[in-house]
This record gives C-alpha cells, sequence and structure tokens, in this order.
C-alpha cells in the first residue's frame, strides 16, 4: 500500500464510523419521534426511517467506491475505465442522497419547528447541498478522466 494513499484511506474509514453511530443510536428516536409529532400520519416514520436508511447505503457504497478508486490509484490504473466506473458510481450515490434528503427535508424542517431545533433543518440542508456539490465534482472528474483516457488510447494508437 503506498503512503500517498494510506491517509486517504484511513480518512475514509474515520469518515464511516460516525455515520454507522447515527445510524444505530439517533435514526430510530429521531423516526419514532416523527410518529410522535405528526400523530395523524404515524406511517411517516418508516418512510422516513427507510429513506434515511438507504441514504446511509448510498454514503457507505460511495465510501467503497472511493476506496477502490485509492486502490487502483495504488496498482498505477488511475487512468482505466475501473476509475471512470467508480466515479459513476460515486456520483449516483450522490445523486440518490440528494433525493432522498430532498424528500425527508420536509419531515426534517417540520421536526425542528416543532422542536424549536432550527439546527435540525440547517444540518438536512447542509447534507442535501454538499451531497449536489459531490455529484457534480464527481461527474466533471468522471468526465475529465474519459476525456483523458480517450486522449491516452489515440496517442497509444498513434506510436
Amino acid at each position: 500500500m503506498k503512503r500517498e494513499t494510506l491517509f486517504l484511506k484511513a480518512v475514509i474509514i474515520l469518515m464511516a464510523i460516525p455515520v454507522l453511530a447515527v445510524c444505530i443510536f439517533v435514526v430510530p428516536p429521531l423516526s419514532s419521534f416523527v410518529a410522535e409529532i405528526i400523530p395523524q400520519w404515524a406511517f411517516l416514520q418508516y418512510v422516513f426511517l427507510i429513506a434515511m436508511y438507504l441514504t446511509a447505503v448510498a454514503y457507505f457504497t460511495a465510501l467503497y467506491q472511493t476506496l477502490k478508486l485509492l486502490g487502483y490509484i495504488d496498482k498505477n490504473i488511475a487512468f482505466s475505465e475501473r476509475s471512470v466506473k467508480a466515479l459513476k458510481n460515486i456520483k449516483y450515490c450522490a445523486i440518490v442522497i440528494t433525493i432522498l434528503y430532498m424528500l425527508c427535508l420536509p419531515i426534517i424542517l417540520y421536526m425542528a419547528e416543532v422542536d424549536d431545533a432550527p439546527g435540525l433543518g440547517g444540518i438536512g440542508m447542509i447534507i442535501t447541498f454538499g451531497a449536489i456539490v459531490i455529484a457534480v465534482f464527481a461527474a466533471v472528474l468522471q468526465k475529465l478522466l474519459q476525456n483523458a483516457i480517450d486522449i491516452k488510447s489515440e496517442n497509444d494508437l498513434t506510436v
């Protein structure tokens, strides 16, 4: 394992730990709180719970794809179709996170209003916009990498 990517791999693993803790300790009580504040629509707690866990699955998938991408960099095959595919998967995961949070944002904002916790609404919006930024950045990197691969293959055919 190369020294340059070792730190990045450690950071990615450390990024997974708090999200796992939130999934275990925060999301279930938060979803039951949804049923408490909106008793006429108690089924929304399950919709909220499923959406949050699907978001976590997309997040962990994106982290795994990032680890694969760093592995390709270690093996000196960063300019390959595998890297483009990993970036494409990261982009799709970020889009899924954005869509799921946008669907749950009204519930999150209502919970913030009822509980008088404006930070909760801010966190929901920050996660949504952060995922949008990641999706756009991954799309740009994917396009640049694909162009670099095309130029490299043209040069290989010329020589």
